[in-house]
């Protein structure tokens, strides 16, 4: 039975899909258009009551049963622990890629959408937060430029759930004022994860 996923082209929403195209997982795609409000329609706010995507309904769950799931770093783990596929099984490793997936969903997320808020869409432009936020967002991408520097994904040698959360992000760089070129490490580690088909079919959805 195929999964269903209720989602937007932001970055949140693209890392379930590509998690689900990574994984070979069937699933129907329901967009969820947060520019006209769709994601506080009843019948949505019944499996994301935080009104936000991506979210998912596995009819297959853990126990046999239909499982609704709303976060998009919930999503990524339930759907590695369902498949056994992109997590680590040695338990340091698979620690590693928890802590950069719990980095990528508060602050490498976080602060760079306030940078898109604030630099593309406020109606007022405030140099205070375009400064605080373009500068947090320039200090996490050195965070990450280090780890790459040291590792060739952020799990370490294999790629993860952690690089498919990361990547959507890193994907809006010119939105957020970042050059790439500026980080060597990052910029080899966005090909890559670019390259993969999985990814490419994953960042077209939902179309």
């Amino acid at each position: 039975m195929a999964i269903e996923l209720y989602t937007w082209s932001t970055p949140n929403g693209r890392k379930a899909s590509i998690a689900l195209e990574e994984m070979g997982l069937d699933y129907n795609v329901h967009p969820i258009n947060i520019g006209q409000g769709d994601q506080f329609a009843p019948e949505f706010l019944k499996i994301s009551p935080n009104n936000r995507i991506p979210a998912l309904v596995d009819p297959a769950g853990p126990d046999g049963k239909p499982i609704a799931l709303f976060e998009s770093g919930a999503i990524l783990i339930y759907l590695s622990e369902k498949t056994g596929l992109f997590m680590p099984e040695d338990a340091r490793a698979r620690y590693t890629a928890l802590q950069w997936l719990m980095w990528q969903m508060g602050g490498f997320g976080p602060m760079l959408g306030q940078a898109h808020h604030f630099r593309r869409f406020a109606k007022e432009q405030v140099p205070y937060a375009i400064e605080r936020y373009t500068n947090e967002t320039r200090r996490l991408y050195g965070v990450l430029d280090k780890r790459l520097t040291e590792a060739e994904y952020l799990a370490g040698g294999d790629y993860s759930i952690a690089d498919m959360a990361t990547y959507p992000w890193a994907a809006r760089h010119e939105w957020h004022g970042i050059a790439l070129e500026d980080f060597p490490a990052v910029n080899r580690w966005f090909d890559a994860v670019g390259s993969r088909p999985a990814v490419e079919k994953g960042m077209a959805v939902p179309g």
